[in-house]
């Protein structure tokens, strides 16, 4: 190339394209390789390594881990029964492509395994289950006083977001994922919101800015439909209010108090904001101690992390569109309060469900929690019993009642 035949704007757009090549390649190679990393084939090896394509933020360990006392191995039940059709148990946990599966009674371990990669201090990613960790947050925050009530509205803390489906719409709403915003949470579908947010985020764009685009399409406080961005929302509340990231808060607040073995890390978008709906990785040990600290009321070894108040509420049906078979609410059989899940039955039970097969199960009638992490290529499908969550649920019922 003769430089000195060219004029001088071009040698300047030469020069802006340099600079616009050198900013934004690595950022477009990370999403070509991170689109790869979640071909089905390939999820195995992503839930245990999202840090390889992604940022992140750590979340580090307790100085005084809390361990598990533990048995050797319990022998599993050979089968279980989910609408008459009987499911052999190590088959159901294999074609389900489980990675780690841990079974905690009476504060012991009876059974802990892992395939497909996933070792005891492996970091797995949470998917949703994380909403269940910023809920805690949001208790926690309350009682600090960074935050006053979940009665006040969301454009109090986020002025950012007047105009938007959020704007004049009650925190507590927002939690309970009933504040009328029109979104498409199919991951199945390329086209659908919740995909136009990953790729969003995969190319290091701001969660924020997305979550101030979305409308409403129906009342607010009327109808539970199940929206990821709600969750962020939440977190930006937190960050705002407390002046600290989630990963920090958590550190400070539940990952160190209650001795967690292992470092975390976060998933963060190009603005250093975590993905707070679903961006969480940790060990399966770890993640049990979320369950232990609700199945114990908030409190830890005598500390009191969480309030009690707050767990009560947040595991608790507290409206009719939030009740299991509501005509009110897009997720039929299965109900919710602030972003925990709450079967039908009486033992009082709640789950924090991810993606693909990730739950901790918690039943405080028999002292049970179960935490299963997994990589079910066959989720999408919606007629397979393998990545059913209500079979899974009757798989943790009969393991919940093995001792009793």
């Amino acid at each position: 190339m003769n430089f000195k035949k060219l004029k001088i704007p071009s040698i300047i757009l030469l020069v802006i394209v340099i600079i616009v090549a050198i900013i934004y390649i690595p950022t477009i190679r990370k999403a070509i390789l991170f689109k790869e990393a979640m071909a089905l084939d390939n999820l195995e090896h992503t839930f245990i390594n999202m840090d390889e394509n992604l940022p992140i933020k750590i979340v580090y360990k307790a100085n005084k881990p809390f361990v598990f006392p533990r048995i050797n191995n319990i022998t599993l039940p050979s089968n279980f029964v989910y609408k008459k059709s009987e499911f052999d148990t190590k088959k159901y946990i294999d074609s389900s492509y489980t990675q780690g599966f841990l079974f905690i009674q009476n504060d012991t371990i009876q059974y802990e395994n892992y395939w497909r990669g996933q070792q005891e201090d492996t970091k797995h990613i949470s998917w949703s289950m994380a909403k269940s960790y910023v809920s805690a947050l949001f208790g926690i925050a309350i009682e600090e006083g960074y935050i006053k009530s979940i009665n006040q509205t969301v454009d109090e803390y986020l002025p950012e977001l007047k105009g938007s489906g959020y704007d004049n719409v009650k925190i507590k709403d927002v939690l309970q994922m009933s504040l009328g915003v029109k979104f498409n949470e199919d991951y199945s579908d390329p086209k659908s919101d919740i995909n136009r947010y990953w790729e969003g985020f995969v190319f290091g764009g701001s969660q924020d800015e997305f979550a101030a685009t979305l409308e409403n399409e129906r009342p607010p406080g009327t109808y539970n439909k199940y929206v990821s961005i709600d969750t962020h929302v939440l977190g930006m509340i937190i960050v705002k209010a407390t002046g600290k990231s989630i990963a920090e808060y958590l550190e400070e607040k539940i990952w160190k108090p209650i001795g967690n073995e292992y470092d975390a890390y976060w998933l963060a978008d190009g603005y250093g904001m975590e993905q707070a709906n679903g961006g969480l990785n940790a060990s399966l040990r770890d993640f049990a101690k979320l369950g232990r600290l609700y199945l114990n009321k908030g409190n830890w070894e005598g500390k009191q992390i969480v309030p009690t108040k707050w767990i009560e509420q947040s595991t608790s049906i507290t409206e009719e569109y939030l009740m299991p078979q509501s005509e009110n609410s897009e997720s039929k059989g299965i109900g919710y309060g602030y972003q925990w899940w709450i079967p039908d039955g009486t033992e009082g039970e709640f789950m924090a469900i991810g993606v693909f097969n990730q739950h901790i199960y918690v039943n405080p009638t028999t002292n049970t929690i179960i935490v299963k992490n997994s990589a079910n290529k066959n989720y999408y499908d919606g007629n397979n019993p393998y990545a059913s969550t209500r079979t899974h649920l009757e798989l943790y019922r009969k393991l919940a009642h093995l001792n009793q």
